[in-house]
């Protein structure tokens, strides 16, 4: 394995971080600030009233690991209303997304997060590829396993996406018809985040010399040579990196959320796909489901909720800015709880009776 540590800019080199957050590969346990998870499948814990099962599901000949979260009184005589979470690219299940599905689990949902495939502890060759169109597939196939449960309602299926995970879920949503209600926490399209850069603010044209970068490591790799990764969040000790990526190195690279299958790793050549990615076009015809988009006010990656709420087609939608919140304080803690406050009723509102 090759880390690459030289060679192209500081922008360069952040490129893969401005959209995204990871965590340092640790030898250690995850730490007990994130919630209590499910080790492996057919394994299950309890935290409060919520069970949670470690599961797996097909994606193709891809095998996923997911953990499936059941509400207090959870019967498998009843359908439930049932909610997919979708977590930051580099980031792993019992991260951000666990939180959240657990929290909507405590307010009578089933809730699945799961890895991404090529990630974490779902399968996938080569590992740490980030392509954005198989995240989407991801989102498909775990919309199938959920809709094949027999205690889930298919009709009353949701979706939530955090940071990256929201552009996957929006650009799922649009063809994936079974997914009846959408929310967004931190979004971040991460096609127009690494074409324009964290803030949008990048000359498009600076991207040229990465690609064509990467066009040199692709003809390396194709003779056989060894490939490169590049890290998602910069150094904890890096204050030249956009804020918001100073925060994300701290929650993935400190106890507060880091986790061992969070390895703050991506193949170099995943920029070529994650530059092609569009994850909000066509939303102006096809995303016409209720929509609910969080963000905060002082985060650096808001225009993409902006935008996003602006060119939506739904009826049915809202963009909340959370006062003097950043990308990362919706994360967890406090920022994260707020977060669940307003999406619980969204989508109560929208699935709990559909």
């Amino acid at each position: 394995m090759t880390t690459l540590t030289g060679g192209l800019s500081r922008r360069q080199l952040l490129l893969a971080g401005s959209f995204a957050s990871a965590g340092l590969l640790m030898a250690t346990r995850a730490t007990a600030a994130l919630p209590p998870a499910p080790q492996a499948a057919g394994k299950s814990v309890r935290v409060g009233e919520v069970t949670i099962q470690g599961i797996t599901f097909k994606n193709h000949d891809i095998l996923m690991s997911g953990n499936i979260y059941l509400p207090r009184g959870f019967s498998k005589s009843r359908q439930y209303a049932a909610i997919v979470v979708v977590h930051p690219g580099g980031g792993v299940k019992e991260q951000t997304a666990g939180l959240y599905a657990l929290k909507l689990a405590a307010e009578g949902f089933i809730t699945l997060a799961f890895d991404a495939s090529h990630q974490g502890a779902s399968g996938g060759m080569p590992r740490f590829v980030d392509d954005p169109m198989k995240r989407v597939g991801d989102v498909y196939s775990a919309v199938d396993y959920l809709s094949a449960l027999p205690y889930v309602d298919s009709g009353r299926m949701g979706a939530l996406g955090v940071c990256a995970g929201s552009g996957i879920t929006v650009k799922a949503a649009m063809t994936e018809r079974r997914i009846k209600a959408l929310a967004t926490v931190s979004a971040v399209d991460v096609g127009a985040a690494t074409r324009k850069g964290w803030e949008g603010t990048t000359p498009q044209s600076e991207l040229i010399p990465v690609l064509e970068a990467v066009a040199k490591q692709r003809d390396i790799e194709a003779a056989g040579g060894a490939p490169v990764w590049v890290n998602y969040v910069p150094a904890l000790s890096d204050r030249s990196a956009p804020f918001d990526l100073q925060q994300a190195a701290d929650y993935y690279l400190t106890a507060r959320g880091r986790h061992p299958a969070s390895t703050n790793q991506m193949l170099m050549t995943s920029i070529s796909t994650l530059a092609s990615f569009t994850g909000f076009e066509g939303a102006d015809t096809f995303l016409t489901q209720p929509l609910l988009i969080i963000a905060g006010s002082k985060a650096g990656s808001l225009w993409h909720s902006q935008q996003l709420n602006d060119s939506a087609a739904s009826r049915d939608k809202t963009l909340v800015i959370m006062p003097d919140a950043t990308h990362m304080d919706l994360y967890d803690g406090e920022g994260a709880t707020r977060a669940a406050d307003m999406l619980a009723p969204f989508f109560h509102t929208h699935l709990m009776h559909g």
